[in-house]
């Protein structure tokens, strides 16, 4: 192989490794996942939070609760939990990613199962 195409090889699979990287880090859940969340919450969370996350042992999870409150505060609530609270850690559960995405869908209105 020449070193011109190899120099454009090299290239082309460094831009495609950066475009799979940069999927990565979106960080969004797979869709199927995004259904499994949505059933961890309402029924985990929603055994302390309330069935419809309007409260109950724990605060509501509704956006108007959780509007003010930082987004990474959320995070490392739900990843680690609130010692001396009944707040379990769910990191044995949640990636960042899971977690992140489920307080963004809590800030905007958590959807239901389907």
């Amino acid at each position: 192989m020449s070193n011109h195409k190899q120099a454009w090889l090299t290239i082309a699979l460094g831009l495609a490794a950066c475009g799979a990287s940069a999927a990565a880090e979106s960080g969004a859940p797979s869709a199927e996942r995004q259904r499994e969340l949505v059933s961890l919450v309402r029924k985990d969370c929603g055994s302390c939070h309330g069935m419809t996350l309007s409260g109950g042992l724990g605060l509501a999870l509704l956006p108007a609760t959780l509007k003010d409150k930082p987004t990474e505060n959320l995070v490392a609530t739900v990843l680690y939990g609130r010692p001396g609270t009944p707040m379990p850690p769910w990191r044995a559960f949640l990636s960042d990613e899971d977690a992140e995405w489920v307080v963004e869908m809590l800030k905007k209105g958590f959807p239901d199962e389907r």
